[in-house]
């Protein structure tokens, strides 16, 4: 069973690839930014020893060689899953904020694990469809999205704005990944996960409502009332459920097939008032609390082919309702 290298373990995606890891058998190290975050983890899953899971502290991803000591390991590592990378819009310089912790954070890794843990193998980063869409196009109908499409922001345009930033720190911290494996030819493959809205049930005991995934916001105002007037539009109409986009990435480590590719990890189209019929029917208490307008599917909006995603990593998706189903007793676990 590979031991895994797993970054950010305290991240919503990441807690459920370590959730998986561990319930598959796997020995995981998971990097954490504090002490604290270190025993949130340990409170989380408090049946395993350090045999199992044990953490390395990276305080900062940005800073030079900052990965250098979590990589060694005296039990070799074979994978490593880096899901490290800030989003948030919640920003005031966007090169400190998103582009360096994403870009450097990213390459820091790969520099880290070449130099000093040989025995990697696989390493899979999470990056984003905000990696492949072009926003300044729109909803381009008629067009299918795959993992062949790049967005093509400039660093001019990435710090007009925070959300411009995000979407610049995905897109230059994964191609950063494959230039550095193109010239670099280390002894290890890489693969990429291009999620777009990644929805779906949080551990209690590492967020609160007010450090939700921005995905989950949506849920969350809903169930608290926050849209009783209108359904806010959803702006992205694709999604994926964060257990689904888990075990893409460890298929995506066990799979040889998978190496060398990007996975465009969606389950389909979805809208908030397609979440919304789902929390009335879920919620009858509150269900006179949410809107019954708004937040419609658009008419005319770009088509997406995840066949690369079934077809190798064999992921069968969970339908939307599944995912709120689930969700929702997670949030009334913190107030919602």
């Amino acid at each position: 069973m590979p031991r895994v290298l797993l970054t950010g373990g305290s991240g919503f995606i990441a807690v459920h690839v370590l959730e998986a890891l561990l319930a598959q058998g796997h020995s995981v190290v998971t990097t954490v930014r504090s002490d604290t975050k270190a025993q949130m983890l340990k409170d989380t899953f408090p049946n395993y020893g350090t045999d199992k899971l044990d953490f390395a502290t990276v305080a900062d991803i940005a800073e030079e060689g900052a990965f250098d000591e979590a990589v060694k390991s005296d039990a070799p590592f074979e994978w490593v899953i880096h899901t490290a990378s800030p989003f948030h819009f919640n920003v005031t310089d966007t090169k400190k904020d998103l582009l360096d912790p994403a870009i450097i954070g990213t390459t820091g890794l790969l520099k880290a694990v070449k130099k000093n843990a040989p025995s990697v193998k696989r390493v899979i980063i999470t990056s984003s469809f905000a990696a492949v869409f072009v926003p300044k196009i729109g909803n381009r109908p008629g067009y299918t999205y795959s993992e062949k499409d790049w967005n093509g922001i400039t660093e001019e345009e990435a710090i007009q704005d925070p959300s411009s930033g995000y979407r610049a720190s995905k897109t230059f911290a994964e191609k950063a990944a494959w230039d550095f494996v193109e010239k670099e030819k280390p002894n290890f493959t890489i693969s990429t996960m291009n999620p777009p809205m990644v929805f779906g049930p949080i551990h209690p005991k590492l967020q609160t409502l007010d450090t939700l995934n921005t995905s989950n916001q949506r849920i969350r105002d809903m169930m608290l009332g926050k849209c009783q007037e209108e359904i806010p539009a959803a702006g992205v109409y694709i999604w994926v459920d964060v257990r689904d986009l888990a075990l893409a990435h460890i298929r995506a480590a066990e799979r040889p097939a998978a190496a060398g590719k990007r996975f465009f990890v969606t389950a389909g189209y979805y809208s908030n008032r397609e979440i919304a019929d789902i929390l009335r029917e879920q919620l009858p208490d509150v269900a006179s609390e949410i809107a019954t307008k708004g937040g419609e599917f658009p008419e005319g909006y770009f088509g997406y082919d995840n066949s690369q995603t079934k077809n190798v990593l064999g992921i069968d998706f969970r339908s939307v309702k599944d995912m709120v189903k689930v969700t929702i007793p997670t949030l009334q676990a913190i107030g919602a």
